[in-house]
């Protein structure tokens, strides 16, 4: 499927929705690279799948599918030479109590759903690993009694730590300091404790500055008598830190001792994440399993827009029963192009083995290509209008479409000359039905509607309209195609019968009778005042001159314009005026609008020349002369006279 497609029926906005579902960021990320497949039995058992996570919803909507986080990352630091870190240990120990909790969910659901059931399989227990991180790790940290060594270490380090303090308090407390002391308090800088000393006695104090007050009236001094207790506690912080990087290492080397089994266990409760997504999008939209083909059999029954949410009207219709191709007609904004949008979409869907909001008989045939022109591509930056961005388009879709193809057009041919794109819509979608395409075409002309109904294989569809409201119901109908209801509405606003009668004369080339339903006398008089002819009207009428023909005789020299070519008289003229002129030995059909007198025949000829020399061939005068003496068998003249 091409992206113009997806981004045509929307389908990004779909996915956008499931994401939603997902409870973590993998999960997501596994929705966004949804993409459509063509391959029939791995679309059943998606579906099969979806179908097993509904039932298991219903059954329990608490699915412990999370302990996800930062597995991404444990993942891409194995085997790197680096041990893992204590925060991350932790959060690999969430993720296998998480593995622990879906087994014992999935236990009771292998009656009702025994294909999402089994992947819980592929989630291997690893009680001694759990065991040992959570013996190793507490609260995001090494713990004390990881290793005797690390235990013994961080005794020392509390009893140092005591030592400094006491220490650091007898220095502030003795009468040494008294007199220069700031006030009497520790405090600690860059990991050392110091006293602050007013600036007048820094050389009153042997030791080390560590900071100074913001005013500069203070230093932090580290005494020297201190400064050996601080030291040799620096060096048992470098001893733990030795200590807890062996605990690390061994923690990291029993982890990538089970890198298979984890990666394993990550992927299947990602598929979790992804497949219970999928569920709930599908209970949200009231979502059915439908059937699937691979025979050209597209059979929609109450099925819905899912974005328009209660808003959709249930649409039906079947397609592949020798009928390949739809033609749906009705007034503007009456759901055409939501119609075809529908069928397209759901399409999608279903070959991404999602749920559709449709009846469960519903049947949708698998396509290997959709391919779509809808709505206005008009490209600023290529100078293209709308019909030709538009045309450039369906070359790409006449060039890719087969036979497992399924084409949507929205009004085919729009955008140029009425008569032109019909010739143009109905050229284009005979080919494409050739090719072997399955279509969905909606239009406003009538001559598409005539196709639809006289072209094997072809049928036609209307969108409903209320003419007692004015506004569409957006209910399609099969086997008959519909209108614009451009005369019925303008009858039901007020426009005299008269002037529809005449209108659809011109349009149907048949005489129709409207009526108005309006019986109140007055609402009568104000109808008729658009048909009544006033009596300067009439007078001016009667008044305007005959439009006269001029007379042009055989053989006058004459210019046609606009082409400036110039010409010769053959006959003419007939009732509307139109000539025969012979143009560079060819004979056309010219009104006298077009015909200028250049030199008259009279000039150039004699009174008794033959004009046949001019107009008929040498063979042609040849077999008239022959004929004029007696009936000769096998002779036959053709005149060609143009159009008349």
């Amino acid at each position: 499927m091409n992206q113009h497609t997806l981004n045509i029926l929307e389908f990004q906005q779909i996915k956008d929705i499931i994401a939603n579902f997902a409870l973590t960021k993998e999960g997501k990320e596994k929705i966004e690279c949804l993409t459509p497949s063509t391959n029939l039995k791995q679309i059943a058992a998606w579906l099969d799948e979806v179908s097993e996570a509904v039932e298991i919803l219903q059954k329990s909507a608490s699915v412990p599918v999370h302990g996800l986080d930062g597995m991404d990352a444990l993942l891409n630091n194995m085997n790197k030479g680096v041990a893992l870190r204590a925060d991350q240990l932790a959060k690999l120990y969430d993720f296998l109590d998480c593995c622990g909790k879906m087994r014992r969910y999935m236990k009771d659901k292998v009656y009702y759903a025994p294909r999402v059931s089994s992947y819980v399989d592929g989630i291997e227990e690893l009680p001694e690993l759990a065991s040992e991180i959570i013996r190793c790790i507490r609260n995001g940290h090494v713990d004390d009694y990881a290793s005797k060594e690390l235990l013994k270490v961080r005794k020392q380090i509390a009893i140092q730590e005591e030592r400094l303090k006491e220490k650091t308090l007898q220095s502030i407390r003795s009468n040494k300091y008294k007199n220069y002391l700031q006030e009497n308090v520790i405090s600690q800088r860059n990991g050392r404790y110091v006293i602050p000393i007013k600036k007048e006695y820094r050389n009153k104090i042997k030791g080390v500055v560590f900071d100074t007050s913001a005013s500069g009236s203070t230093l932090f001094i580290e005494p020297e008598e201190i400064a050996t207790y601080q030291d040799q506690l620096n060096w048992l912080f470098a001893d733990e830190e030795v200590e807890v990087q062996k605990v690390l290492t061994y923690l990291t080397g029993l982890v990538e001792e089970k890198e298979r089994q984890i990666r394993l266990a990550i992927e299947t409760m990602v598929h979790y994440d992804f497949l219970f997504a999928k569920a709930k999008h599908s209970r949200s939209i009231n979502g059915s399993k439908v059937g699937i083909n691979e025979s050209g059999q597209l059979n929609l029954i109450d099925a819905k827009h899912p974005l328009l949410g209660d808003k959709a009207v249930p649409l039906s219709f079947t397609l592949g029963y020798g009928e390949h191709a739809l033609v749906i007609t009705g007034p503007n904004t009456g759901g055409k192009t939501v119609t075809i949008k529908t069928a397209g979409l759901l399409t999608l869907m279903i070959q991404c083995g999602l749920h559709i909001p449709a009846a469960p008989e519903s049947n949708l045939n698998i396509f290997e290509r959709i391919l779509v022109d809808i709505g206005d591509g008009q490209s600023i930056t290529e100078n293209l209008s709308t019909f030709s961005s538009r045309i450039v388009n369906i070359i790409e879709i006449l060039k890719e479409t087969q036979h497992r193809t399924l084409v949507l057009l929205d009004e085919l041919g729009s955008g140029t000359d009425p008569g032109e794109g019909m010739g143009l819509a109905t050229a284009i979608l005979e080919t494409l039905y050739e090719k072997g395409a399955t279509i969905l075409a909606t239009t406003h002309y009538s001559e598409i509607k005539v196709l639809a109904e006289t072209h094997p294989g072809f049928i036609n569809g209307s969108m409903e309209f209320d003419l007692t409201t004015l506004s569409p119901t957006y209910r399609l109908t099969i086997g008959r195609g519909g209108e614009s209801q451009a005369f019925a509405i303008s009858l039901k606003l007020g426009i005299h019968p008269k002037i529809l009668e005449r209108a659809h004369t011109i349009t149907y080339k048949e005489e129709k009778k409207y009526t108005t339903d309006i019986t109140d006398a007055w609402k009568l008089k104000e109808l008729e005042k658009q048909v009544i002819i006033n009596k300067y009207q009439n007078d001016r009428n009667k008044s305007k001159p005959e439009v006269k023909v001029p007379l042009f005789q055989q053989g006058d020299n004459v210019k046609i314009t606009p082409t400036n070519e110039f010409g010769i008289i053959y006959m003419g003229p007939d009732t509307l005026g139109n000539y025969v002129v012979q143009i560079k030995g060819q004979k056309h059909t010219i009104n006298h609008k077009r015909i200028n007198l250049y030199i008259a025949a009279k000039e150039l000829y004699p009174d008794d020349y033959d004009f046949n020399i001019i107009f008929e061939s040498k063979e042609n005068r040849k077999n008239d002369k022959l004929l004029s003496k007696g009936h000769q068998e096998h002779i036959s003249i053709e005149y060609k006279e143009g159009n008349f």
